[in-house]
């Protein structure tokens, strides 16, 4: 099953890698909102976090892009829902096979677990802190897994991860 999610998460860094900057209008800094009194601790983490657009306020093209997140969109946080937003709205300038691979890895996404999305998450920072030079490594072994049979991914997620042979120090 990790193997699964460290598949996924590469998917999703090699995706991310690829995609040009969004430059959407969601991602721009807000007005500063006007300042209110104290509020009292629950109240005040609710006011806090906004639960950003609801479904029924996207746009029919937004609602049918982003289809596969429908039965999570209410339970998703604001910057979370942003980022999906930014997703739509560059997907009808993406080609035919992009828009086919972002279907595919948000319905991936959508059938995920909370705590598979955590680790996902998880995943895809840890790589995004190897150096690039290690990085070319890592995609080469994307392309490489990707080319496997299902039959073999399924041995390799069934298998543990052999660590490399380390050669023993001859002494003299």
């Amino acid at each position: 099953m990790s193997a699964a999610l460290l598949a996924l998460a590469l998917g999703f860094a090699v995706a991310v890698q690829a995609q040009p900057a969004p430059t959407s209008e969601a991602f721009k800094p807000e007005a500063k909102a006007e300042v209110k009194p104290a509020a009292k601790p629950a109240a005040k983490k609710a006011a806090k976090r906004p639960k950003g657009p609801q479904w029924a306020e996207l746009s029919a093209d937004h609602q049918m892009i982003l289809a596969p997140l429908k039965p999570d969109w209410e339970n998703l946080e604001p910057e979370r829902k942003q980022k999906w937003i930014g997703i739509a709205k560059r997907y009808p300038k993406m080609k035919p096979q992009a828009q086919e691979r972002v279907q595919k890895r948000m319905h991936d996404w959508a059938n995920l677990t909370p705590e598979q999305r955590r680790q996902a998450r998880e995943n895809y920072r840890q790589i995004a802190r190897v150096p690039p030079e290690k990085r070319k490594n890592i995609r080469a072994q994307w392309a490489e897994y990707q080319q496997l049979s299902p039959a073999e991914r399924e041995r390799l997620q069934v298998e543990p991860v052999q660590p490399p042979a380390q050669k023993k120090k001859k002494t003299p």
